[in-house]
C-alpha cells in the first residue's frame, strides 16, 4: 500500500489541530487568533514535532495577509483613500517613526550594534495588520475615529515595509554582497518598478472590469471565483517580480475595484480563503516560535518583549492623544498597535546573516511571535479589568445606564431613522430608552434634551440593562446590516415579549429580517421616495388625486411583488423569473389605465402615447448586497409583516 503523499498529511495535521484547538479557545473567551498560535505550537517543532517545514507552510500562509489587504482595499473607493491620505502618511509616519526612534535610542544605549539596533527597530515599530483589523471589525470600531486612526496606521506601515526592505541592502555594506549594482541595473530596476504599478493601475481601471464583465456572462460561479483568485495572484506575483510588497499591490487592487460592480462578489468568492488562509498564517506563526533561543535566554526574551510593548504603549497612546483618538477608545487603540506584526518576519528574514546573524534573527522572531500570541491574551485582561475602570473615570460625556430601565419602548440606534421614530413617539408623551454608539452623535443630542444612553446594542447584558426584557416594543434602527440582525438574533431568542418593529436597508436585509420572523420591517427610504415620485408627477401636470392614486396603486403593487419573490430570494434564477412576471404584469396593467385616462382627458399629462413602463417591480439586484443570492442584491425596500408574509401593511392615509 502506497503512503499517504505529504500534502495530505499535512493538510490533515492543520485541519485537525484548528478544528480541536479553536473552538476551545473562543469558548474560554480567548478569541481566534490565540487559538491558531496555540494550535500551531502544539503541532509545530517545540510541541508534537508533526511538522518541521515551518518555513514553507510561513511563505505560503503570508497570502492570507496578501487577500486581507485586497479586500481591505475593495472597502475603500479612491476618494475615501485620498480624504486619508494625511492621517495615513502624517499619524502614521509619526507611530513607524516615532516608535522606531525611541527602539533604536535604546538599543544603542545598550551597546547594540548599530546597524542591527536600526533592523530590529523598525521591524519592531511594525503591528500586525491581520490581528488589529480583526479586532477592530469584530468590535464594530473601524467606523470609529479611533479605528480609522488605527486603519490610517497599518495602511501607512504596509507602505512602510517597502523602504525598509530596501534598506535593508544598503546595511550590508561591507560584506561580501555579490556584484557591484551598476547605476544603469538601478535605472532598471526603477523602471520595472515604475511600469508594473502602472500596469496594475491603468489595468485596473480599463481592463480587469471588462474581463470581469465577460466572466460573469459565462454563468459559471467557479470560473469567477477562479478568477478573482488569478487577479490577486497575478498581482502579488507581479509585485514580488519587482521586489515591491504583495500586501501592498493587492490593496492598490482592491482600491482600484472598489467602485466596480462587481465589487461585493469578489468579497463573497475571497472571502473564505482569506480565513482559512489568515488562520494557517497564525499556525506558522505558533510553529516558527523557536523555544530553543526563548529557554536559553528566558530573562532577556521576557525583558525585550515587556519593554518593546511597554515603549510602544508610550509613545503609541501619547500619538492617539494627539490625533484626537476619544479616551475610551484609546486603550484597545494602544494595545492592538503596539503588538509585533507579520511584516516583521518579512524583514528580520530579509536581513540576512550579512545584517542580522541567524541566532539574533531568530530571537526577534521569537520575540515579535510571543507578543502576538499575548497580545489577544493582554486584551482579554484589558477587557476585564481596565476598561471598566477606564470608562468609570470619564462620566462628563457618557451617562452610563447605571440601574435597569422600565420603558414600553427602546430603540437601538438613533440616527437620521432612529430619531424621528423617537421624537414621533416622546410627543405622545411615551417613556423611551435609546441606545446609540456613536459619542459624538450623544453628545449632540444630548445638546437638545433627548435622554440617549451610549452603549453597543449588539451587547446582550446592556440590552437587559436597557430594559428589553420588559419593553413591549424593541425598535432596531441601526444602519449596519450585521448589527441589525445580530439585535434581532438576540431579542428572539432572549426576549420573546418584545415586538420587533426593524428599519431595513434594502430588500437582502429586509428578507432577511423576514427569515427571522420580525414583526415588522419599514423601508427607510421607500415611503419617502414615493412622495417625490408623486410630486414629481404634479409637477408636470398630472391632477393631485391621480398622482396619488398612482403613488398607492404602484406601492401595492411593489409590495405584493416583494411578498411573491421573498420565497424565491435564495434562488437567484426562480427570483429574475418572478420578479420578470411581476413587472410585465403591472406594465401592462399601467398600459390600460394611461388609455382610460386619455379617453376621459382627452390628453395626456406629460406621458407620451408611445412611451413605455419600466421599473414598475422590486428594483433589479446588485451584486453581493446582504442576503442576496449569488451574483445579486436587492436595491429596493418593503414594508411588511413576518407573520403574514402575503399580508400586505396598512394602506397610506
Amino acid at each position: 500500500m502506497e503512503h499517504a503523499p505529504a500534502w495530505l498529511i499535512n493538510s490533515l495535521i492543520y485541519l485537525g489541530a484548528a478544528v480541536l484547538v479553536v473552538p476551545l479557545s473562543k469558548a474560554l473567551g480567548l478569541g481566534a487568533i490565540i487559538g491558531y498560535l496555540a494550535a500551531g505550537i502544539a503541532i509545530g517543532p517545540w510541541g508534537l514535532g508533526l511538522v518541521t517545514n515551518v518555513e514553507d507552510i510561513l511563505h505560503f500562509a503570508e497570502f492570507g495577509v496578501v487577500l486581507m489587504l485586497f479586500l481591505v482595499g475593495l472597502e475603500l473607493e479612491p476618494k475615501r483613500l485620498w480624504s486619508l491620505r494625511r492621517p495615513i502618511f502624517g499619524w502614521g509616519s509619526a507611530q513607524v517613526l516615532g516608535c522606531a526612534a525611541v527602539l533604536f535610542a535604546i538599543g544603542w544605549a545598550f551597546g547594540v550594534d548599530w546597524r542591527v539596533s536600526l533592523v530590529a527597530a523598525l521591524g519592531l515599530a511594525l503591528s500586525s495588520t491581520a490581528i488589529a483589523l480583526q479586532v477592530f471589525g469584530e468590535r464594530n470600531l473601524l467606523r470609529t475615529s479611533g479605528g480609522q486612526a488605527g486603519f490610517s496606521i497599518l495602511l501607512f506601515q504596509d507602505v512602510a515595509a517597502i523602504p525598509i526592505l530596501a534598506l535593508l541592502p544598503l546595511l550590508a555594506v561591507g560584506s561580501d554582497t555579490g556584484p557591484a549594482i551598476t547605476a544603469a541595473d538601478r535605472t532598471f530596476e526603477g523602471l520595472k518598478i515604475v511600469g508594473v504599478i502602472a500596469g496594475i493601475v491603468i489595468g485596473g481601471r480599463l481592463a480587469i472590469r471588462p474581463l470581469l464583465r465577460w466572466i460573469a456572462r459565462s454563468n459559471t460561479p467557479e470560473i469567477f471565483t477562479a478568477a478573482s483568485l488569478l487577479l490577486v495572484v497575478a498581482i502579488a506575483a507581479l509585485m514580488q517580480f519587482v521586489g515591491l510588497s504583495m500586501a501592498l499591490g493587492a490593496f492598490l487592487a482592491g482600491v482600484l475595484l472598489a467602485e466596480s460592480e462587481y465589487r461585493r462578489e469578489l468579497e463573497t468568492d475571497i472571502e473564505p480563503f482569506k480565513g482559512l488562509l489568515l488562520g494557517l498564517f497564525f499556525i506558522a506563526v505558533g510553529m516558527s516560535i523557536d523555544f530553543g533561543v526563548l529557554l536559553q535566554r528566558p530573562g532577556l526574551m521576557a525583558l525585550v518583549v515587556v519593554g518593546f510593548l511597554a515603549i510602544k504603549c508610550v509613545v503609541i497612546y501619547a500619538l492617539a492623544k494627539a490625533m484626537g483618538v476619544p479616551y475610551q477608545e484609546r486603550p484597545v487603540f494602544t494595545l492592538l498597535l503596539a503588538q509585533g506584526g507579520e511584516f516583521a518576519f518579512v524583514v528580520f528574514q530579509a536581513a540576512g546573516p550579512n545584517v542580522l546573524a541567524p541566532a539574533v534573527a531568530s530571537f526577534l522572531i521569537a520575540a515579535v511571535a510571543l507578543s502576538m500570541l499575548v497580545s489577544p491574551l493582554l486584551l482579554v485582561a484589558l477587557d476585564k479589568w481596565v476598561l471598566p475602570r477606564y470608562g468609570a473615570s470619564k462620566k462628563t460625556s457618557m451617562k452610563e445606564i447605571s440601574e435597569p430601565q422600565d420603558a414600553k419602548v427602546l430603540i437601538c440606534g438613533f440616527g437620521r431613522y432612529g430619531q424621528i421614530v423617537g421624537r414621533l413617539l416622546s410627543a405622545q408623551g411615551l417613556k423611551l430608552t435609546v441606545l446609540e454608539h456613536d459619542p459624538d452623535t450623544i453628545e449632540s443630542l444630548r445638546e437638545f434634551g433627548f435622554r440617549v444612553f451610549y452603549g453597543d446594542a449588539t451587547r446582550l447584558d446592556l440590552l437587559r440593562t436597557a430594559g428589553a426584557a420588559t419593553a413591549k416594543v424593541l425598535v432596531v434602527a441601526v444602519d449596519d446590516v450585521e448589527q441589525s440582525l445580530a439585535i434581532v438574533d438576540l431579542a428572539r431568542e432572549h426576549f420573546p415579549q418584545a415586538k420587533i418593529v426593524a428599519r431595513a436597508r434594502n430588500v437582502g436585509h429586509l428578507f432577511q429580517l423576514l427569515d427571522r420572523k420580525v414583526d415588522l420591517v419599514e423601508r427607510e427610504v421607500f415611503e419617502s421616495s414615493l412622495r417625490s415620485g408623486r410630486a414629481v408627477l404634479e409637477e408636470i401636470g398630472w391632477p393631485a388625486h391621480e398622482a396619488r392614486e398612482a403613488a398607492m396603486r404602484f406601492r401595492t403593487m411593489n409590495i405584493r411583488l416583494m411578498h411573491d419573490t421573498y420565497p424565491h430570494y435564495k434562488d437567484r434564477a426562480k427570483l429574475i423569473s418572478a420578479n420578470k412576471a411581476g413587472r410585465q404584469q403591472f406594465a401592462e396593467q399601467m398600459a390600460r389605465e394611461r388609455a382610460q385616462r386619455r379617453l376621459r382627458a382627452g390628453g395626456s399629462w406629460g406621458l407620451d402615447q408611445d412611451e413605455e413602463d419600466g421599473g414598475f417591480g422590486i428594483e433589479q439586484f446588485e451584486p453581493g448586497e446582504p442576503g442576496s443570492p449569488s451574483q445579486a442584491a436587492v436595491r429596493s425596500d418593503a414594508r411588511t409583516t413576518a407573520a403574514a408574509p402575503a399580508k400586505v401593511a396598512a394602506k397610506e392615509t
